[in-house]
């Protein structure tokens, strides 16, 4: 029998454009990339997947408002969205109209508008239309009202086993209210 092992895998090596060292692969939380050896002294990065945007479905009698491409159903990162095809050239992104709450008003800025929102986990959450000048949050529906404890201005559905509760959707005072 030979001393070649079986499967030979061929070493391309590739050198770090900033410094020479060689590139080597490395995990972060987005998934595998190639990294300098000579971390920390040279921090030059390369993603293995330059676009993780991937096209699923070409939308040929759509077209994009900015550049007059046809527009694409894509999957990236955060899921589904509407793009143009001719990206990178194009940046266009089709946005949904945030939900407004039944007209609650912010309770922090008394400006904007509370509007449903999900997170990138897929979690519905509650924020201020005026973000990022203003970074008020709420995990529940918000609900119109004043707490009966503390008063203030904004109160919120908590589900639970016993059904919904209304709770202040104050941070520090949190007080479920009585009927």
């Amino acid at each position: 029998m030979s001393d070649q092992p079986l499967f030979a895998i061929p070493e391309h090596k590739q050198l770090c454009p900033l410094c020479q060292h060689e590139l080597v692969m490395k995990s972060g939380k987005h998934g595998p990339f190639l990294g300098c050896s000579n971390y920390p002294a040279c921090s030059y990065i390369q993603n293995l997947h330059p676009h993780e945007s991937t096209v699923v479905k070409l939308l040929d009698d759509t077209p994009c408002p900015s550049c007059g491409s046809a527009l694409a159903v894509k999957n990236g990162r955060y899921g589904m969205f509407i793009g143009c095809s001719n990206f990178p050239e194009c940046h266009f992104i089709v946005h949904e109209e945030p939900v407004i709450v039944d007209d609650v008003q912010c309770p922090q800025c008394q400006i904007g508008q509370l509007v449903e929102r999900t997170s990138k986990y897929g979690k519905t959450f509650y924020g201020c239309n005026q973000y990022p000048k203003c970074d008020f949050v709420l995990n529940f529906k918000p609900v119109a009202g004043t707490c009966q404890s503390c008063g203030f201005n904004l109160l919120a559905e908590k589900p639970g086993a016993n059904g919904v509760k209304l709770i202040c959707a104050s941070r520090k005072c949190q007080t479920v209210q009585q009927p």
